[in-house]
């Protein structure tokens, strides 16, 4: 029996369980087979990215932007600041799948699903979980239906960011203070650490002091679920503001100086003349900044660009305008120091001046008579400059010009600025290609001709002539100060010195004061019984009179009628401000930009002298930091 029970087993081995026992075998080899492939896949092949994929489901690092540096006046008052704003951003690797997502929440919006498109291909950079700005200070509308829709909308979420707020209402202190705007792919390549969103100086200040104003980003570590909502919070580096930055601007100045430019074009500089620092820099018309920030519509951008006015144009350093008679102030300085005339040279002028076949004209049709230098300057005597002209010759006065500061920019912490011109023999040559002619010089030396200058430079000259010969080179930042500490005070800059002897500087001098003081003086309507101001105007010709042509200008369209300068300094005998200022098309200096400037010394040293200066700046309440 035993015999038959081995020869069953026997035949159930062979015939029916060796088979089936191999085809489990087999199966089970294939199973470990696909898994050990899959295995290989996924942590040899890609399993640096499944790692990241793996600790990003639990753990992220999420950036916490840094609060933006203000920015104050002079005295402390508060000229920008931030203000909490509500940002949509969006997850790339939550907003699965990314194309209906976006394309569901452009439609909620309103904006064009491509445009969400190209900034998070822009923002990601790479990197499917860091977030990408899509829209900047939402209203609360927006907020709302945003809130309502966020379980149609995956990876979109809503963040509370610092957002800049710029004070003036209306555009004050834009051309000097500048904006705001969001990275570039240059800047995101730059390797200084922007991220796809961030905000970065475009203009002015903010661009100039960008590396103070930035701060630096922190971060949190936190745990989220799946659909990337934060569990808890793991770790916190917090942010490190921006610095604060004190310019030498006194808000006070500034402002009245807008006001008085406001509905026309020009541009004004108020400078310290014994420190270099810029008081007030005014370009008008202006825009608001915060345009640049909230972002603009398309009507709203070619408003601005089409303006014939050009509020985008900063004005005070690269508007190049001919500085007209202001420029005496350099022929005058020339002919004194190169011994062509002194103090009691004296040249007729019965109102022309015969050159060649040319008869140049003065500007008093009248003639002054007998002129002495400082009487010239004081009564803005062309033929009195002609004169010199004619001996001086056009390369001598290049060189005192340039000596002067004029055809270089002056070196201000402000982008684009221009450097306006000097012309000479050389230069008509390159230009041109055609010879100097001897008339030429005729111009130039009232400050016509090919003769430019930016508002700046003038004001720069000026307050050289008033500190009794020292160039300095402008200041607008004064102090840098971080978590109340001072960081770094900025100190005078001198430059060079004025090509002039204290006596020639004496009688320009004399010439400036006499102008305004004198009943003859060509700035008489603004003298002051308390203040001795002393200054030059100037009248710039935008195109020549054809001869014969009568002097009034009232029938000339705006566009040809000449620009009005005024360059002055105040007290006198002992200068706390110098100012340069242009009115486009304003025709006489006398009477439209003469008194702009006696206004704004006069309001300048009433406060200094009431010590409402200083109380500005002792007022704690302007002082604190944000």
């Amino acid at each position: 029996m035993a015999d038959n029970y081995n020869d069953f087993l026997n035949t159930i081995d062979s015939e029916w369980f060796k088979p089936r026992l191999n085809r489990v075998v087999y199966a089970v080899l294939v199973a470990f087979a696909i898994l050990f492939v899959r295995l290989f896949y996924l942590q040899i092949l890609v399993g640096e990215e499944m790692r990241h994929l793996s600790e990003s489901n639990s753990i992220r690092l999420q950036s916490i932007d840094p609060y933006r540096g203000l920015i104050y006046d002079r005295n402390g008052y508060l000229l920008v600041d931030n203000r909490p704003s509500f940002n949509i951003s969006i997850v790339p690797k939550d907003a699965r799948p990314l194309e209906r997502t976006v394309k569901t929440f452009a439609e909620s919006v309103g904006v064009p699903a491509s445009e969400l498109m190209a900034k998070i291909v822009r923002g990601s950079s790479g990197r499917p979980y860091r977030p990408v700005v899509l829209l900047r200070d939402i209203d609360r509308d927006l907020l709302a239906s945003v809130e309502v829709r966020k379980y149609d909308l995956p990876g979109i979420r809503v963040d509370v960011k610092p957002q800049r707020h710029y004070l003036q209402a209306g555009g004050g202190s834009a051309h000097l203070i500048g904006y705001l705007g969001e990275v570039s792919m240059k800047d995101l390549q730059s390797g200084k650490g922007y991220r796809g969103g961030d905000m970065i100086g475009r203009f002015g200040v903010e661009k100039a002091y960008e590396a103070y104003l930035r701060g630096e980003r922190g971060g949190r570590q936190v745990e989220v679920d799946v659909t990337g909502r934060v569990m808890r919070v793991l770790n916190t580096v917090p942010a490190r503001p921006g610095d604060s930055i004190y310019l030498t601007i006194d808000h006070v100045l500034q402002q009245r100086a807008e006001a008085l430019l406001d509905g026309r074009a020009g541009a004004l500089v108020a400078v310290v003349p014994d420190t270099g620092e810029i008081l007030a820099l005014v370009s008008s018309p202006s825009f608001d900044q915060n345009i640049f920030v909230n972002g603009m519509s398309r009507r709203q951008w070619q408003a601005l660009i089409s303006n014939p006015l050009r509020p985008l144009e900063n004005k005070a350093i690269q508007g190049e305008y001919p500085p007209g008679s202001t420029y005496k102030i350099v022929t005058a300085i020339a002919a004194l120091e190169e011994g062509i005339v002194d103090e009691n040279t004296t040249f007729h002028c019965p109102g022309h001046f015969r050159f060649g076949d040319r008869v140049f004209r003065c500007w008093n049709r009248a003639g002054h008579g007998k002129v002495s230098l400082v009487d010239a300057i004081a009564e803005s005597c062309d033929v009195y400059f002609y004169n010199v002209a004619q001996k001086l010759g056009v390369d001598r006065l290049a060189w005192y010009a340039r000596a002067c500061g004029l055809g270089d920019p002056t070196g201000i912490d402000l982008d684009h600025e221009e450097s306006g011109l000097v012309p000479s023999k050389a230069w008509k040559r390159r230009r041109y290609g055609t010879s100097w002619q001897a008339g030429e010089t005729l111009s130039v030396a009232i400050g016509q001709g090919y003769n430019l200058a930016t508002p700046l430079q003038m004001a720069m000259l000026v307050s050289a002539v008033a500190n009794g010969g020292t160039r300095f080179r402008p200041l607008i930042l004064k102090e840098v100060v971080a978590g109340g500490t001072v960081k770094m005070t900025a100190v005078p800059e001198p430059v060079g010195q004025l090509p002039a002897s204290p006596h020639t500087l004496e009688l320009v001098k004399q010439g400036l004061f006499k102008a305004v003081n004198h009943r003859r003086g060509t700035a008489w309507r603004i003298r002051s019984a308390e203040i001795g101001i002393a200054g030059k105007t100037g009248t710039a010709q935008i195109v020549s009179r054809k001869k014969g042509e009568a002097g009034d200008d009232k029938d000339r369209a705006y566009h040809l009628t000449p620009h009005a300068w005024f360059v002055g300094y105040g007290p006198a005998d002992s200068p706390k401000i110098a100012i340069a200022v242009i009115v486009e098309h304003g025709e006489h200096g006398s009477s439209t930009a003469a008194p702009i400037v006696g206004e704004l010394i006069e309001l300048y040293l009433s406060r200094e002298k009431s010590g409402t200066l200083k109380a500005d700046a002792d007022d704690p309440a302007r002082k604190t930091e944000g």
